[in-house]
């Protein structure tokens, strides 16, 4: 679970202002930064069926985000993909 501090650099980094967190790069941001950690906590706790669970349910939701978001404005998703390293 990321910290108020992670999310809010998130909100910072992709967001309009300060206050914008429910933009799509936001979310997708702060999704793979979930990501990541529960990849990290699923290679330690291989026997964490919940985790696994979650981390599916989140890369699902970060798909459909980002097909959203190439759909609408494929020049955002571009620069996004890049600057999060995604394929």
């Amino acid at each position: 679970m990321l910290s108020v501090n992670e999310k809010k650099e998130i909100v910072a980094k992709f967001g309009k202002d300060a206050k914008d967190t429910g933009s799509v790069q936001v979310q997708v941001a702060i999704l793979t930064a979930e990501i990541a950690q529960l990849n990290e906590h699923n290679k330690k706790n291989i026997h964490d069926f919940s985790a696994k669970r979650s981390l599916v349910a989140k890369v699902a939701q970060r798909r459909s985000l980002l097909a959203y978001l190439k759909r609408t404005d494929l020049e955002a998703f571009a620069k996004l993909t890049s600057e999060l390293g995604l394929r």
